[in-house]
């Protein structure tokens, strides 16, 4: 199940991660990665993994694909930085096939990452609203980001701790439940804030009905609907972006994970009217949508549209679907395309299973105490996932699924 690369001897003894200077805020990792191709991984013992994470749904190209590595080489040595005072090429041309695809009539503010995508939607929501008018409705098990204006729009308290007061205005209230949301507007609300799937609050989508019934409630009341799609989007789900899945069209969209495939960028996109609240001056970044990224985000983009990311997407998670639900010791498979979630069964413990998958060269995320996550690249094969859940339910096994 794990293979030990020909090229370990040349890859050099990299410095450990205990030895290393950094903030506690991840631990310290049980494996270093020094290499990746496509769906797997190296590390630094020179031992092959497959990532079914991506990062966390980032690298839906899989790693170091050719075509984007080349753009940003070839960038590199063109032009990496002038400012937003300034237009560039890369920029205007990732703006464009972007708005494109969310529909159209709106206009794009780029990010460095997802959380400073949400801080651009609550800073302009505000700016719309105008004074008075600044609330922000959004889900229990909801998450945004870790910046205190994303972290208080996250609904999860524990996150909270050590962090208050956090910024007011925002109020939560139970996921997929339309009578909760119309019960929290009042007149300070201006906009409401909600993921297609909820990936870090357990993956959980969200329903259809509930969708129309928040879009109609924003006509009603004259609120905006904002849309978090830094981890559904970009074919993830099965759709270019998962509110696709339930015909409804936001007001705001926030964008950012696999829209660079590992390249640090994101977007924050408006429809028009909406982004007219925002004047000069109003909101800017240093680095959001420097060449370097935008020219990976372009690469991106072109390669997605060109091998149907949706439909590769909705192919490979129907198969990976299929495999989970057959595993002795999964109860339950949620979640759309490639954006998944086993529920294990009682007394087996998500974060153990995962750490020896780990060990046994598998990638998953416990995003629950009892469920793991799956976001594997949209170039996934059908072997690779058979591959991957033979992995799984060996360990599955050894934990005693079968007992």
């Amino acid at each position: 199940m794990t293979t030990r690369s020909p090229h370990a001897e040349a890859m050099g003894a990299p410095i450990g991660l205990d030895h290393c200077p950094f903030m506690p805020t991840y631990g310290v990792p049980s494996v270093q990665f020094v290499s990746g191709s496509g769906v797997r991984l190296i590390d630094r013992n020179g031992r092959s993994h497959l990532d079914f994470l991506s990062g966390i749904a980032v690298t839906g190209l899989g790693h170091a694909h050719p075509e984007i590595a080349d753009a940003i080489a070839e960038q590199a040595r063109t032009l990496v930085h002038v400012s937003n005072l300034f237009g560039t090429v890369p920029g205007a041309e990732v703006a464009i096939t972007l708005d494109r695809l969310l529909g159209g009539g709106g206009q794009v503010f780029f990010t460095n990452s997802g959380a400073e995508a949400v801080e651009c939607a609550i800073k302009l929501a505000r700016r719309f609203g105008g004074h008075g008018r600044h609330g922000v409705i959004s889900a229990h098990g909801s998450f945004h980001g870790r910046t205190l204006g994303a972290l208080a729009a996250t609904g999860q308290p524990a996150k909270w701790e050590g962090f208050q007061p956090l910024p007011e205005g925002f109020r939560h209230v139970a996921w997929n439940d339309l009578d909760a949301i119309e019960a929290a507007i009042d007149p300070s609300v201006i906009a409401i804030m909600l993921e297609p799937i909820q990936g870090e609050g357990g993956v959980n989508p969200a329903t259809a009905a509930y969708f129309e019934g928040v879009r109609r409630l924003c006509d009603d009341h004259g609120l905006l609907f904002i849309v978090d799609e830094i981890q559904t989007g970009l074919g993830r789900t099965g759709e270019w972006f998962g509110f696709q899945h339930f015909g409804v069209e936001p007001d705001v969209v926030m964008l950012a994970k696999a829209l660079g495939n590992g390249m640090p960028i994101g977007a924050c996109w408006a429809r028009r009217e909406v982004a007219a609240a925002f004047s000069a001056g109003d909101h800017g970044t240093t680095y959001g949508g420097q060449p370097l990224a935008a020219s990976a985000a372009r690469a991106t983009l072109a390669i997605m549209e060109r091998l149907n990311a949706p439909q590769l997407a909705e192919h490979a998670g129907s198969h990976l679907r299929a495999r989970l639900t057959a595993l002795a010791g999964v109860v339950e498979v949620r979640g759309l395309g490639l954006l998944l979630a086993a529920q294990l069964a009682e007394g087996l413990d998500a974060r153990a299973v995962v750490a020896d998958a780990l060990a046994a060269g598998l990638v998953l995320n416990a995003v629950s105490p009892t469920s793991i996550r799956f976001a594997p690249p949209l170039i996934v094969s059908e072997a690779e996932i058979d591959e991957a859940v033979a992995i799984l339910a060996t360990v599955l096994d050894a934990h005693g699924a079968n007992a």
